[in-house]
């Protein structure tokens, strides 16, 4: 007597062999209905797109500040042709800023206005507008993952080839650190890289409470020049202990 098998077609030997993975993926699919999948007990952690920001690092970034502050506040119809009153910078420590940056970028600020026919004031009038400068340091604590910039990897992966080819046929293998040293004498101006610090530099303009002009810019700067941003947060070094010595019994 013949016997019959009761196996499905797709476990037949030779049968199609991608029919039984098809069944376990529908089947999944359709049990996932009968659970809220997309559910989480907190958010999923996302990026940002890939974008820049400036370190800033000398003086002269100061005045490119200032001279963008400068053109801006021209652009505007409420206080280009205004009286402008700069206020000054804090004098006491208690002050949560101060400090080199605080006087410098009023000053440059000053002499980027008037090079452009603003009218700047020594003491405020009844007419006059204030010009406020507030900076903020942002201090980041955390260990942050920051991706280097485009084109690094592939620059870094290029290199090794161009230099390991060489060094197995070359006769003079150094000379294949030429093109290398050429391209990074190029590039090397651009080179910089983050920190865990940040000031928030905020110019307004206010007439009567009444804020005719706003401006807030970001920069890295480098913790050991937190002095010029922000003086009083500066980490003091620990006081040295002292011995007293006396001759008495």
């Amino acid at each position: 007597m013949s016997s019959y098998s009761f196996d499905t077609p797709y476990t037949q030997p030779g049968a199609l062999p991608w029919l039984r993975p098809l069944a376990i993926s529908v089947a999944a699919v359709a049990l996932s209905g009968c659970f809220s999948t997309n559910t989480s007990q907190a958010p999923i952690a996302t990026t940002y797109p890939y974008s820049k920001q400036q370190r800033m690092q000398a003086a002269h970034h100061w005045d490119v500040l200032a001279n963008h502050q400068a053109e801006s506040i021209v652009s505007q119809a409420d206080t280009r042709f205004r009286d402008l009153y700069i206020l000054p910078a804090a004098d006491d420590m208690s002050s949560l800023q101060g400090g080199e940056f605080d006087r410098g970028f009023r000053d440059l600020l000053t002499s980027q206005l008037v090079s452009r026919g603003v009218r700047v004031v020594q003491a405020p009038h009844e007419n006059s507008a204030s010009v406020q400068v507030n900076v903020e340091l942002v201090e980041h604590r955390a260990n942050r993952f920051v991706r280097p910039p485009n084109g690094v990897l592939t620059a870094l992966a290029s290199g090794i080839a161009v230099a390991t080819y060489p060094i197995n046929h070359w006769k003079e293998p150094a000379l294949a650190l030429l093109p290398l040293a050429a391209a990074a004498d190029v590039s090397s101006g651009s080179w910089t890289s983050e920190s865990n610090e940040e000031i928030i530099v905020t110019t307004q303009i206010v007439d009567d409470n009444q804020i005719l002009y706003s401006s807030s810019n970001i920069y890295y700067t480098n913790q050991e020049d937190r002095r010029h941003y922000a003086p009083n947060q500066v980490v003091k070094p620990p006081a040295i202990p002292t011995i007293s010595i006396s001759d008495a019994w």
